[in-house]
């Protein structure tokens, strides 16, 4: 019997977890596509992307090309003969290329599609207060994840889920999903089945965050502010101002919290300060902030942070200003 034959991909470590399920069930990868290396960082070094870096560790031939329409790219992928393509977290592909295996090109995405169709479904999902997301395999159509379903597995979010927490989880159930996707397609067992017709007004969105999606509205209810500080945590962050005694306010990121009972009745954005622990008033009642991050700090407890204002009780924290 015949072993599929890939082209793999993708770019972040997301996508990692998956080249390596694969590598490790014996399928042939015969080569990786990723992002160029780019410069970063104060010294403008080049930088390569984590499934460069891997694909260059298991001796993997390595593509990167700048533009997917590239006419030596397109005949490069032609003369691998590749039965599949494997996409994880990469550019949107041009139907030139997504179209060229015959057994179809296969994107692996971090949700239960339909649902939360886009760039960010972890942190929507978290965002939006969800109890249940999970993972979908699927076939790339010329609408983003719009593509007829392979296979689905879902996962629980725990009430104090981070966005961190559950892209890791997903990440490591999504990599096994699809070396079964990839076993099943080249088997022909897979019988691919078209994405529900849903109203487009019940179907939640998962756009690229912005920086207008990450500030802090301590007026909001405690759900609503819990729910964004976790969807956000650990990367970007969600963000308010702080300010106490006359010191001019401080971009202040809060990066875990808690529900809490507190008997003060203070308004909105009221912080208070009480035994090494950090409490903020919402509209309906208060959170403790357990994980916090100053402007040019590290990451810190709350107890770390109130070590320098030991004379401060009261602070007040206020949404800040898209820039």
């Amino acid at each position: 019997m015949t072993t599929p034959r890939i082209v793999f991909m993708g770019t972040p470590p997301f996508a990692v977890a998956t080249l390596n399920a694969l590598v490790e069930a014996g399928i042939e990868v015969a080569a990786v596509v990723t992002a160029p290396d780019r410069p970063a960082g104060r010294g403008r070094q080049l930088r390569t992307s984590a499934v460069k870096d891997r694909a260059v560790e298991l001796g993997l031939p390595i593509l990167q090309p700048e533009r997917l329409r590239d006419p030596q790219f397109i005949t490069s992928l032609e003369t691998i003969r590749a039965t599949q393509f494997v996409v994880v977290a990469f550019r949107m592909l041009p139907a030139v290329v997504w179209g060229m295996p015959p057994k179809g090109t296969v994107n692996l995405h971090a949700s239960l599609l339909p649902d939360y169709r886009g760039a960010a479904p972890i942190n929507w999902a978290i965002i939006n207060g969800e109890r249940t997301t999970g993972v979908t395999t699927f076939l790339i159509a010329q609408e983003i994840d719009t593509g007829d379903i392979l296979l689905q597995r879902t996962v629980d979010i725990g009430p104090d889920t981070t966005a961190g927490e559950l892209h890791d989880a997903l990440m490591t159930i999504g990599a096994d999903l699809m070396v079964t996707t990839v076993e099943g397609v080249h088997a022909d067992t897979l019988v691919p089945r078209v994405q529900p017709m849903v109203n487009a007004a019940t179907l939640h969105a998962a756009p690229k965050i912005t920086p207008a999606h990450v500030l802090i509205d301590p007026s909001g209810p405690t759900t609503r502010v819990h729910d964004l500080v976790r969807g956000m945590s650990p990367h970007p962050g969600a963000w308010c101002m702080l300010q106490w005694n006359d010191r001019p306010a401080i971009p202040f990121k809060v990066l875990r919290t808690a529900h809490t009972t507190m008997m003060d009745a203070l308004a909105a954005g009221s912080v208070v300060l009480r035994d090494g622990h950090l409490f903020m008033a919402c509209a309906d009642g208060w959170l403790e902030l357990l994980e916090v991050q100053q402007e040019g700090r590290k990451r810190m407890s709350a107890a770390e942070f109130s070590r320098g204002l030991q004379h401060v009780e009261r602070l007040v924290a206020t949404r800040g200003e898209v820039v």
